[in-house]
């Protein structure tokens, strides 16, 4: 996830994302080998035209910002003191703080834990009964 949160913070290149996380060269190719192959990340051509490649997110990969978003909010949350420096989500359009995440349910209002339950998708119900 700190590889996928570094591409979203506009790391492309292995050396960008190795001097970011202090990894070992061969742990952070196998990790970015896993991520080509669940679909997460790809190679594409270096964009200064040099022979080197470049990671990019996957429609797949850009669909995880949301999740990314809502562990920085905690983070925020629990991992700071009052006053404590660290960075901040913006909208670059308007230069102001992203609002907290909530989830809603389908007639507006926001859940908690206790107001959902995991239950079978009705494809699979449907399923069931055949």
């Amino acid at each position: 996830m700190l590889i996928v949160r570094d591409a979203f913070d506009g790391l492309r290149r292995f050396g960008e994302f190795q001097k970011s996380l202090g990894l070992a060269k061969n742990i952070l190719a196998a990790r970015l080998r896993n991520l080509i192959a669940h679909g997460i990340m790809d190679t594409i051509p270096a964009s200064d035209g040099s022979p080197h490649q470049e990671y990019a997110l996957t429609e797949k990969g850009r669909g995880l910002f949301p999740l990314l978003v809502a562990l920085r909010q905690w983070g925020d949350d629990f991992f700071f003191e009052p006053g404590e420096a660290h960075v901040l989500l913006v909208d670059r359009m308007r230069g102001l703080p992203v609002r907290k995440l909530e989830l809603r349910s389908d007639d507006g209002r926001v859940l908690g834990p206790g107001d959902t339950v995991v239950q079978p998708a009705p494809e699979q119900t449907a399923k069931k009964r055949k």
